[in-house]
């Protein structure tokens, strides 16, 4: 019986509304929404068929752009009115003014931050006009988190007034004279800067630093369902369960002082105004990173946070991966991943389950990082640049590119960790028996070191090769191509005398590990041909493990 009564009431209704224009049907629609009903029902449904009814309009009139302004309060949690030709978007601490002109379009864009004058908006005003509404409720979005501050009136004057006076810090520390790292401007100010890429004193604009992104010149080529992740943060202020003396007043005094690291010395909080305040600012990370239990550590004299741990590649693993990606995971909870380079050549990449899924090798994603002073930023900063160095050249592993059809994946590696801030690289050297160990290390946010064991390389700068390459491209598959192609071109070389004198002290010290190796690699079938899985009880990992063992025994490795 439900079904005749919708086969008769569908139709009628069809009949019924063909002849309404759009400003009615969006009328009948709010009617419905406003029309006191229960309580406990949810208005969702209706507010998104009208939100569809407007993406679907191309009309545009000054009644269905304020509907559409109304929708994207209501959703940001903020509320709406209209008086003549202007809409007002409120929240506690600041609002939004658009001015409409009588054909619909907008004319200006003003936020107003409490107790300032308006500020004209170029940025939303432009977003307003080209109907990109979707952009427009992000970065509204982004303002009311900004000012999103919990609690009654007077405690949120006081919390806006404290991070006004936090910014206004940040911004001197960021201005001051530095030391130049890298070429490019940006990628220097974002990687180098002591607050990264300050964007602050733009009221359409939340208080955001910039902190960390890859380089581009080698990954370029590479990275085709990937853009580079940019490492960020909002800072913000949330109140806490502890109370915290929070600045009511700079605590950078004019002109700032030095101190030998080239930081500011800061005025004690005792001696300019302050209040204890149930509050803390806040790094809001984006997006959220995952951070081993080192990092945590170093972060943990300032940061409370609840963390749940995982093997950390299984972490940056979520939000690398592409639609497309290739990997698998093995019953021993190996990860193979596959990559594609220029030229056709594919690398797979293991990471152990059994190495990587220990506590010194677990991470957490960790979403913000708590602070109650402006000299905290400049040293979370580097522990955060650090631990994105780390991810960064791990995550490189799981990019992935669209090879082509019937293509083999002829070079296989691992992954393992060998220190909070150091992995080896174990593969198989070209026209040779025996496995090579690649140690990279990452001791500091701006340094990362390559050394290469058990390839039977004649070359003694190769390290530090292989540390610049990897230095300009942060890609541990790009790194491994131009490794391969530089052991190409030196076991097609003939050794000269000269070089054989110079090298056979080296070789006669490496002896042992390279005699262990080799040993060791009458099981290398296994690493060819599945991909380095188990085969008679020997797999890569054991193999690495071996060659790793011997080279820390014979005092050839040194890992910090």
């Amino acid at each position: 019986m439900p079904v005749m009564m919708d086969r008769v009431t569908i139709p009628e209704l069809r009949l019924k509304f063909a002849e309404k224009s759009w400003a009615d049907t969006f009328q009948l629609v709010r009617r419905c929404m406003e029309k006191s009903r229960d309580e406990s029902r949810s208005h969702k449904p209706l507010e998104r068929s009208l939100e569809k009814l407007q993406e679907e309009s191309n009309v545009c009139t000054i009644n269905t752009t304020k509907l559409r302004l109304e929708i994207i309060a209501k959703q940001q949690g903020m509320s709406f009115h209209f008086a003549e030709a202007t809409c007002y978007l409120s929240a506690d601490l600041f609002y939004v003014e658009v001015l409409l002109l009588p054909c619909g379009e907008v004319e200006e864009v003003k936020v107003v931050p409490h107790g300032e004058s308006p500020v004209p908006s170029e940025s939303l005003l432009q977003l307003l006009r080209s109907k990109n509404f979707a952009a427009f409720s992000l970065k509204l979005q982004g303002l009311f988190a900004q000012y999103n501050i919990p609690g009654d009136n007077e405690i949120k004057f006081k919390l806006l007034a404290s991070l006004q006076c936090l910014g206004k810090d940040l911004w001197k520390i960021a201005h001051l004279p530095r030391e130049q790292k890298y070429s490019d401007p940006e990628m220097d100010l974002i990687n180098n800067g002591r607050i990264g890429d300050l964007i602050m004193g733009k009221e359409d604009c939340p208080f955001t630093m910039r902190f960390f992104i890859p380089p581009t010149n080698g990954t370029k080529t590479l990275v085709s369902d990937l853009n580079p992740v940019v490492q960020a943060a909002q800072v913000t202020v949330v109140v806490s369960d502890v109370t915290h003396k929070l600045q009511m007043a700079s605590v950078v005094p004019q002109p700032p002082q030095l101190d030998p690291q080239g930081y500011p010395v800061f005025v004690p909080l005792n001696e300019v105004p302050n209040e204890m305040l149930p509050a803390c600012f806040l790094l809001k990370l984006q997006p959220a990173m995952p951070v081993m239990p080192s990092f945590v550590k170093k972060l943990s004299q300032i940061t409370d946070v609840d963390l749940q741990w995982a093997p950390l590649p299984k972490l940056l693993m979520r939000d690398s991966l592409s639609a497309n990606s290739s990997w698998e995971m093995t019953c021993e909870s190996n990860m193979i991943f596959t990559v594609t380079l220029p030229g056709g050549v594919m690398h797979s990449y293991v990471f152990p389950g059994a190495a990587w899924d220990v506590p010194a090798h677990r991470g957490a994603v960790v979403d913000s990082v708590p602070f109650t002073h402006p000299g905290h930023v400049p040293a979370l900063l580097e522990v955060l640049r650090h631990q994105c160095a780390i991810n960064t050249l791990l995550r490189s592993c799981f990019i992935f590119h669209c090879a082509s059809p019937g293509s083999v994946c002829g070079l296989h590696f691992e992954v393992l960790p060998e220190s909070d801030s150091s992995f080896s690289v174990t593969f198989q050297p070209p026209d040779a028996d025996s496995l090579g160990v690649l140690l990279v290390n990452v001791p500091k946010p701006h340094q990362i070191t390559c050394s290469l064991f058990g390839a039977n390389t004649r070359d003694p700068s190769i390290n530090e090769y292989l540390s610049s390459v990897i230095m300009s491209c942060m890609s541990i598959p790009e790194t491994m191509r131009m490794l391969y192609n530089k052991l190409e071109d030196i076991t097609s070389v003939p050794l000269s005398p000269s070089c054989s004198a110079t090298t056979e002290t080296e070789n006669d010290h490496s002896a042992h590990s390279s005699t262990a190796v080799a040993d060791t690699s009458r099981a290398l079938a296994t690493f060819s041909q599945s991909a380095a899985m188990p085969k008679d009880g020997f797999s890569v990992a054991d193999l690495a493990r071996s060659a790793l063992t011997v080279a820390k025994s014979e005092s050839i490795l040194e890992i910090n």
